[in-house]
């Protein structure tokens, strides 16, 4: 075994974006979706509803996304103390994403641009879980089939449709409009008088989708009744398994470190390997050694400054190294 310290120019650092699929089933588009009737039962209902890819019996059956539904004035859920009227699940819900996304707890989410956008009192919310899309969701891989009855809508992000980035408090964020791959179909993929349908904000992970677009195309129902509590996140949930089709991919910075490790033509031709060397009498044990060594190169060790070792690096097969031949060993550590 040798050792040679490294420079500082052997040294390389590179960030590469990775794209991958964001479902456990390994592929892009999610088409099966369960919930569990526990849950459905419970007073956590009235908040959201975990989605599955599989009967939750099954395994390998684990949280895709939830559906949730917020309303600003707490409509559509009995609320916590009568002595409070507007603090309900659905405020609690609305609150949660206006504090996160708007960072203003007087603001109201906005659905669409120039003269054609809306400011509903509720929203639809659609949260991957966090494993799934990692570090972000990748712009243009949104898309999300809606079915109520013979009424259908694909939905999409605008993302390959716009040149200038738009943010919504600090999140950066897209309009979803009717439409596939990040293209919105006709000029907008808006909705007359009501906006776009949704918002998407990568980053964090969370789509909002605008309830009165969704009833104006697909007759979406939506009960806003003050003081009870509706089955909304079950209604939303009801048209995404109709409709089969929820697709998305995730995105995330893979920084790696490169090492390059030089052997030059006079190094690591001599082994300190038993074999190589007599033990009596400390002799090359081949006299062809003496003046036309030959080794082989297997594994490169990484230790630190205190003579640690903290990483390894096998080769795929052994390198032959004497004095004609100089080697150069890329070794990549992903972090």
């Amino acid at each position: 075994m040798s050792f040679k310290t490294l420079d500082a120019e052997d040294f390389v650092v590179s960030a590469d974006s990775v794209q991958s699929t964001a479902w456990s089933t390994d592929t892009p588009a999610l088409t099966t979706f369960f919930t569990s009737s526990v849950q459905k039962n419970s007073t956590s209902a009235n908040y959201f509803l975990s989605v599955y890819q599989a009967d939750i019996t099954d395994p390998d059956s684990a949280v895709q996304f939830d559906v949730a539904y917020g309303n600003r004035l707490g409509s559509g859920s009995v609320v916590f103390d009568s002595a409070y009227p507007s603090l309900s699940p659905s405020s609690t819900i609305y609150g949660q994403y206006r504090t996160m996304i708007l960072e203003d707890e007087n603001s109201s989410f906005q659905f669409g641009d120039g003269s054609n956008f809306f400011i509903p009192e509720d929203i639809w919310v659609l949260s991957p879980n966090r494993a799934r899309y990692k570090e972000s969701i990748f712009p243009g891989t949104f898309n999300l089939k809606l079915q109520v009855g013979s009424d259908i809508v694909h939905l999409t992000d605008n993302s390959q449709d716009v040149t200038v980035q738009s943010f919504m408090g600090s999140s950066r964020v897209y309009q979803i409009v009717s439409g596939s791959n990040g293209r919105a179909s006709g000029t907008t993929g808006y909705v007359a008088n009501s906006g776009s349908y949704g918002l998407l904000f990568p980053e964090l992970g969370t789509i909002l989708l605008n309830p009165e677009a969704l009833k104006e195309t697909i007759n979406l129902p939506i009960n806003s009744n003050p003081g009870t509590n509706q089955v909304n996140p079950q209604t939303l949930f009801n048209s995404i398994k109709l409709g089969s089709e929820f697709t998305m991919n995730s995105q995330e910075t893979i920084t790696s470190d490169y090492i390059f490790v030089r052997s030059r033509n006079s190094e690591f031709n001599y082994s300190t390997n038993p074999s190589f060397i007599s033990g009596s009498t400390g002799e090359v044990v081949f006299d062809t050694f003496i003046n036309n060594p030959q080794t082989y190169i297997t594994t490169v060790g990484m230790y630190n400054d205190a003579s640690e070792l903290i990483a390894v690096a096998k080769l795929s097969k052994p390198l032959p190294k004497d004095f004609t031949k100089e080697s150069l060993i890329r070794v990549k550590l992903d972090f």
